[in-house]
């Protein structure tokens, strides 16, 4: 019987570790200088502030499913998690969400200041190339790799989502809209996670073309559930601003389809993914139970 939970805490230690590792390093340490110090304070408050790690966790499901995660798993899966984490940093930002709660502590900005927390960001979406360019990895992966992660971060991906999702305020978005906002602005990364977890361990293209499946339907489920906690968690356990997203006047799939009519798509999308999975055997549990732990979570 697949156990989710012991894996989630035993990949969550493997990633911490393995990104605590990386900021600590000789080669990367002995650069930093008194003034350059702040930056790595506010890159590590970020970056090793006990999130979920779902989209690594997801990056080590995929690779679970077609073999076992290796050490090119554990490069990859930092590699998008600094990603995500220098998007949190700028989605932050007065400019951006404004907010001043992030899981729990106080937003980068807050912590430290705008000008530190904007190149904190800076610094971890470069860290995340590096982090797949200085890994000991065949250079036809490493290109696969790298060609995944910058789409799905930038103006075809995460970047061009953020940038719809805030012209979006105030408006009354179509939900055809709405989904191919969120395919870019949570799901190209969610895609990318899971891309990259096969990628680490060679999967053959059909494995990669039913992870992309599996991935595409998981990543809407994610935004989804994300949309329906926002009204029904609290801000204690969100450890953000609950409701934040009404507050703002953004469009979601609650105020779209209603509480119910979000949750029932979120199970349809589930269903999706988990279908798109029957090829694999039994080394895909963990991906099939994390598609049911997204749709779940109450944060």
């Amino acid at each position: 019987m697949t156990d989710l939970k012991a894996f989630r805490v035993e990949y969550q230690a493997r990633i911490n570790q393995y990104l605590d590792d990386a900021l600590a390093s000789q080669h990367f340490s002995s650069a930093i200088t008194a003034s350059g110090n702040a930056l790595l304070q506010a890159m590590r408050y970020s970056l090793l502030d006990g999130g979920k790690r779902i989209r690594p966790i997801l990056a080590y499901a995929a690779a679970h499913a077609v073999s076992e995660p290796n050490t090119t798993t554990d490069a990859l899966a930092s590699a998008v998690e600094c990603i995500h984490a220098y998007s949190l940093i700028h989605d932050d930002l007065p400019a951006m969400d404004d907010d001043d709660l992030r899981r729990g502590k106080p937003t980068c900005h807050i912590a430290f200041d705008e000008a530190s927390a904007i190149l904190a960001g800076d610094a971890l979406q470069c860290f995340a190339f590096e982090s797949i360019i200085n890994a000991n990895i065949p250079a036809d992966q490493a290109l696969q790799a790298l060609k995944v992660l910058a789409k799905a971060s930038g103006i075809n991906g995460m970047v061009l989502g953020q940038a719809i999702d805030l012209s979006s305020v105030d408006k009354a978005l179509p939900l055809d809209e709405l989904q191919q906002m969120h395919g870019f602005k949570t799901g190209a990364l969610i895609q990318a996670s899971v891309a990259l977890g096969g990628i680490s361990v060679s999967a053959t293209q059909e494995q990669q073309q039913q992870l992309r499946h599996y991935a595409d339907a998981i990543g809407l489920a994610f935004q989804v559930q994300d949309d329906i906690i926002d009204v029904t968690s609290d801000t204690h356990t969100l450890g953000k601003q609950q409701g934040s997203d009404a507050i703002r006047n953004k469009p979601t799939y609650v105020s779209l389809l209603g509480l119910q009519g979000a949750r029932t798509r979120a199970d349809e999308l589930v269903t999706h993914a988990v279908e798109s999975l029957d090829t694999f055997g039994d080394g895909a549990n963990y991906l099939r139970e994390l598609a049911h732990y997204i749709v779940n979570r109450d944060h």
